[in-house]
């Protein structure tokens, strides 16, 4: 649809649903010391999908299977998992089904190209991170890049590429953190200065509650990117938090649709809400916080104060 409407879609796609967690499950089960071929469920995950798709899984993904076979036989022999290693592993989630995707795709008569996302995407250290956030829970720049554009331009049809995973400046691949897919394509359409983002899931856009807790909550058709931060930093699982500042800074609009329900238009997120957008937009909860709210005098420019503050919590 979007070909036909003389756009270039530029698709983020994620690992198959439970493929990350497998993968995570797989490293702890290895470095454990368990045995056996533990990697065989994922392999046959991909395996009955290719099929479904028709398509040949050990062709297309024999490479990546052989791969995560070894870095099993290393992770057994050493019996522990170093950042760089995960990251490794938890990528070929992504890698994997953006391989399969594009063999059907190119099946359906479909120019499509397959990019590795890690071309591009550079995270960038931040002073005092440690080394597991920098594997695990990396962030990237997300200036305009002219070059990308033009690379881009050059290519007819359908671009896929991968959500979750960046590199460093080693050329080592890290990890955006959970949920980093809506990263990823935020990062791509700042870059490329995108028409727009639609991020497409399984609701049909953000509600004012949790619809599964709360009957009669209510679609909201617009938000303002500041709304929709707050309601993605306080329980809404739509949208990761992370993903809406490059769109902001770039004023690139966002789209929330289902791909159950693509006939409604969803949510679209951008600088202005509307004027006729309700009051109170929505209402989170969060399970298992405790809010500790403090505010004396004793506070004002007394170095160490949260420290003594804090001490009655050190033994909970």
């Amino acid at each position: 649809s979007r070909l036909d409407e003389g756009l270039r879609p530029v698709i983020v796609h994620s690992a198959i649903a439970g493929i990350s967690s497998q993968l995570d499950g797989l490293l702890e089960q290895v470095a454990a010391g368990e045995q056996g071929d533990l990697a065989r469920p994922i392999i046959e995950c991909h395996e009955a999908l290719a099929a479904e798709l028709g398509v040949d899984a050990h062709e297309i993904l024999g490479n990546y299977f052989g791969e995560l076979e070894q870095l099993m036989v290393g992770v057994r022999l050493v019996r522990e998992v170093s950042y760089r290693v995960h990251a490794k592993v938890m990528a070929m989630g992504e890698l994997m089904a953006t391989t399969l995707g594009a063999a059907w795709l190119q099946q359906q008569g479909i120019n499509v190209h397959w990019y590795d996302a890690r071309n591009t995407l550079c995270s960038q250290d931040l002073p005092g991170g440690s080394e597991r956030a920098s594997f695990l829970s990396a962030s990237c720049g997300f200036d305009a890049d002219p070059h990308l554009q033009s690379e881009f331009s050059a290519l007819d049809g359908v671009i896929l590429t991968q959500g979750f995973i960046a590199r460093n400046n080693r050329n080592e691949t890290v990890l955006l953190g959970r949920g980093g897919s809506d990263t990823s394509a935020a990062y791509f359409a700042a870059r490329l200065a995108a028409q727009r983002l639609e991020i497409w899931t399984d609701v049909p856009g953000m509600f004012s509650a949790d619809p599964h807790s709360v009957s009669g909550s209510r679609l909201l058709k617009k938000l303002r990117y500041e709304e929709a931060q707050e309601i993605a930093s306080t329980g809404g699982a739509v949208l990761h938090p992370r993903c809406i500042s490059p769109l902001r800074r770039a004023r690139i609009p966002l789209f929330v649709r289902s791909t159950l329900r693509p006939d409604i238009d969803g949510t679209l997120i951008s600088i202005d809400s509307g004027d006729d957008a309700p009051r109170v937009k929505a209402i989170s909860r969060r399970h298992g916080i405790t809010l500790v709210s403090m505010e004396t005098l004793g506070m004002w420019q007394e170095v160490g104060f949260l420290t003594d503050a804090f001490k009655c919590f050190s033994d909970l």
